[in-house]
């Protein structure tokens, strides 16, 4: 099952849970402080998705094989969530509703419609697996190491959130190969 970060209601509520669903490149941690506020007057589950965050690495990545990972974290709490996916992660929410339409009550959907879209970001993913992690000790240095391919700063910022510097050698929270 998806990794899922929990943020028990702080009052009691009738209210299901409230599932945030990230995107791409992205993880649950991305949603913490958001997912915290929320769990004020509701119980808040911020899943990894796929080959992202801690959750398990997959060959299979397509939106049908995501939005059944989040059938079962909804079945493992409680049965019927309301849900909010942003970008891949809405993808998969509308992927859920139609497979699986009675596990969600509502369906906030944001950055991405239903339709083909022909960007691509295998310049993201070839920038990040250029990156000889064996040789990088810091953010720093994996952050100018990025700016040789990727000059928006932003964009490196966000992507270098997935890497775990606890490993030795550093190491993607992502599985590129799935991703590309």
């Amino acid at each position: 099952m998806l990794n899922t970060v929990i943020y028990p209601s702080q009052q009691p509520t009738d209210n299901p849970p409230l599932l945030i669903v990230h995107g791409l490149f992205g993880s649950a941690r991305n949603w913490g402080v958001m997912a915290r506020r929320l769990s004020d007057v509701r119980t808040v589950l911020a899943v990894d998705m796929r080959n992202h965050g801690s959750s398990f690495w997959s060959d299979a990545h397509s939106y049908e094989a995501m939005a059944d990972d989040l059938a079962k974290v909804i079945a493992a709490h409680g049965g019927q969530a309301d849900v909010v996916g942003h970008s891949m992660g809405g993808k998969a929410a509308m992927v859920l509703a139609l497979a699986h339409g009675a596990a969600i009550r509502r369906l906030l959907v944001g950055d991405i419609a239903p339709v083909a879209y022909q960007h691509d970001q295998s310049p993201n993913i070839k920038a990040m697996k250029s990156l000889n992690l064996s040789a990088i000790r810091n953010r720093a240095e994996a952050d100018a190491a990025l700016a040789q391919s990727l000059a928006d700063e932003s964009l490196r910022a966000f992507l270098l959130q997935s890497l775990d510097f606890k490993t030795t050698p550093i190491s993607w929270r992502i599985n590129l190969e799935a991703l590309e």
